[in-house]
């Protein structure tokens, strides 16, 4: 094991052997391994250790197990004591879910602040068919088929080649002590379930089940690079605009395909979409109709897709809609930043970001809220008044965009339709004595 290990490391994750490296250990038998044979190989680690407070008196001999191997092996250890229950009660979670989060964010921590090059995880070939199998068994696309990645970003999980077997086999040789999980033999978790039912199974149908196992991951992840390479040629003509409200995508481009299901599917399903019928009926549908997740919205607008935060949803409910402006405010927060106010010597620069008005032709307090059917103005640099809605139509602008258009109103009148047009009747003429530069940051 540790030869093969070695081998590993030196032809497939050689960038260890010069980094500081944080492992993630629990006192079970995969961790311990993956410590030892770190150990052995003298790469420079560091033990990281969560006490998740869950199975009482146990949780805490983890902790000293730990402390202990740690003291054995002179290596440095942290430990965290967490309220897992209590954490995955106020966010809502599974404690699963919870335990992970905590863990992952500690661990992340600890990495930024004493500089640490990668994290150690003991995940080995088992828990990668386990994850495969739990992935089927609840619906999954090509990605959720593709086991998990060796190398992710700072998450390196070096034992992904070997079986648990192995490592029992070795830590058994090596006279190896290490902690047993109670929850482990309880069948209350899908993934025991599998563990203990169905893959016994499976192995005993085909020994070669593991190795088989890998080159069934080979081949759907050269296929998923396939998949990638496709995707990315659809989604670099798709894609119209980006910016920090709003990503548009051509609806013509995914008609050209043979399966917009497939592709849209591809290009949306990491921000939480699930009913795919619905999605790829916009395509089709009238503009404004929108199929959300709990997290982004798909909206139709003529000829595009729109996606959006919804967050953004927060500003059109906001209980600060509509805010008062004094003459003696300088700066002044509001939902789409801060609006400064300042005198000016003169008109300079031409920026959607900054208007300059006529102060002595307004009327404060100013007012500040979201436009309404019905507001109209007066587009500086034209004359006649226009409609809001008709400005907006003839200015293309999305729903998105209309949806986040704020005014600065003087009385019952428009001054600044903000980044995007001043109204004429407050711009500043030969006769203007006192300047008003007025600027959204």
């Amino acid at each position: 094991m540790l030869k093969n290990f070695s081998y590993h490391i030196e032809n497939k994750l050689s960038f260890l052997k010069e980094t500081k490296l944080l492992i993630a250990i629990s006192g079970g038998l995969d961790s311990v391994v993956l410590t030892h044979l770190c150990k052995a190989l003298d790469l420079d680690i560091t033990l990281a250790h969560c006490n998740f407070n869950l199975r009482a008196q146990e949780s805490d001999n983890d902790e000293a197990f730990v402390l202990q191997l740690a003291e054995t092996l002179d290596l440095e250890v942290f430990v965290e004591s967490f309220s897992t229950e209590a954490y995955a009660k106020e966010h809502k979670q599974s404690t699963q879910m919870a335990a992970r989060a905590l863990r992952y964010n500690w661990f992340f921590d600890i990495a930024e602040s004493l500089n640490f090059d990668y994290i150690l995880t003991a995940h080995h070939a088992d828990d990668n068919l386990e994850t495969f199998l739990i992935n089927l068994t609840r619906g999954t696309g090509l990605s959720g088929l593709t086991g998990i990645p060796e190398v992710n970003d700072a998450i390196v999980r070096p034992l992904l080649p070997f079986s648990r077997e192995a490592l029992e086999n070795y830590a058994k040789s090596n006279n190896l002590k290490w902690r047993e999980d109670s929850s482990n033999a309880s069948d209350k978790y899908l993934r025991n379930k599998l563990r203990h039912h169905v893959i016994p199974v499976l192995k005993d149908l085909n020994p070669e089940l593991l190795q088989n196992f890998k080159k069934t991951l080979g081949n759907l992840n050269d296929t998923a690079d396939i998949v990638d390479e496709s995707l990315n040629a659809v989604a670099k003509r798709a894609i119209d605009s980006i910016d920090e409200n709003q990503l548009k995508f051509k609806i013509s481009e995914f008609k050209k395909v043979n399966n917009p299901k497939a592709y849209l599917y591809e290009m949306f399903k990491d921000y939480g979409f699930s009913e795919w019928n619905d999605i790829v009926n916009l395509l089709d549908a009238q503009s404004g109709k929108q199929v959300l997740s709990q997290t982004h919205r798909l909206l139709k607008d003529r000829t595009h897709l729109i996606l959006t935060d919804r967050n953004d949803d927060v500003l059109q409910n906001d209980s600060e809609d509509f805010l008062l402006i004094k003459a003696i405010d300088k700066n002044i927060k509001t939902p789409i930043g801060t609006l400064f106010f300042d005198e000016a010597d003169a008109i300079f620069g031409k920026r959607t970001t900054v208007v300059f008005v006529d102060r002595d032709t307004l009327k404060f307090p100013l007012q500040l809220r979201k436009w309404q059917e019905g507001d109209l103005f007066y587009p500086q640099g034209m004359t006649g008044k226009k409609k809001l809605s008709k400005y907006f139509k003839d200015e293309k602008m999305s729903l998105i965009d209309k949806e986040n258009v704020w005014l600065l109103i003087s009385e019952d009148n428009i001054v600044w339709v903000i980044n995007n047009r001043a109204d004429e009747r407050f711009k500043v003429t030969d006769k203007t004595t006192s300047i008003l530069k007025i600027e959204l940051n």
